[in-house]
């Protein structure tokens, strides 16, 4: 595990967005753990996530020529993505969003922001169906650019629904042949739980539920 990714989770557990108990997900599973990266909502946090989602595609070394952020959690992450860039890199990246609905008057179109050209790079939180990148990789593809990569905050290495039991992640990477890259795996998780003595108990909660559900 590399030093930003033990970080990360340090810094989400201190601003609750990572939680352990006991989470009932929209499968219908219940997991000992909760990631939500809408409580990273103030200035100051949602500045530092996108250095961490910096930091991780540093590490990746994936080129990329502009940010694309999916409606509604991916519009902040991708701003504060390319904020980061521009205060640590002074790098420019263009960045743009999808709507919900069309709009009709002003510039009009379903994109806001820069117009999607070259390699564009997703910015999501987390990937559970995986629908919100499949729409992202749509569009991109129909303004005539090409999806370069997702980034998301954490990869929980779950199953989805698939019978082969992929998780949707997997789907992805092996539909679109792009990669996903996380700033965290659930396996990095497990990790730092395992380094944390007052984290005996979700990590054997964790453990259990990464045996039963994991890819």
């Amino acid at each position: 595990m590399e030093t930003y990714q033990a970080e990360f989770i340090e810094f989400a557990i201190r601003n609750r967005a990572l939680q352990f108990g006991r989470f009932t997900l929209k499968s219908g599973r219940v997991s000992p753990y909760f990631f939500n990266s809408g409580l990273f909502n103030d200035g100051g946090s949602i500045a530092r996530l996108g250095a961490f989602y910096m930091q991780a595609l540093d590490h990746a070394g994936l080129p990329f020529d502009m940010l694309f952020g999916p409606a509604y959690k991916g519009i902040p992450l991708v701003t504060a993505v390319a904020i980061a860039y521009a205060q640590r890199h002074a790098r420019l990246l263009p960045y743009s969003f999808d709507r919900k609905e069309e709009k009709d008057h002003g510039e009009g179109g379903v994109v806001a922001g820069a117009a999607l050209r070259g390699e564009v790079l997703i910015v999501d939180d987390v990937i559970t169906a995986g629908t919100s990148v499949h729409h992202s990789i749509d569009l991109i593809r129909r303004h005539g650019a090409r999806p370069a990569a997702v980034t998301i905050a954490l990869d929980r290495q779950e199953r989805g629904q698939d019978p082969a039991g992929s998780s949707a992640i997997e789907e992805i990477q092996q539909r679109y042949r792009i990669p996903v890259i996380p700033i965290i795996s659930l396996d990095n998780l497990i990790e730092y739980l395992h380094r944390q003595p007052e984290y005996a108990t979700p990590l054997q909660e964790v453990a259990r539920y990464r045996e039963q559900y994991g890819v």
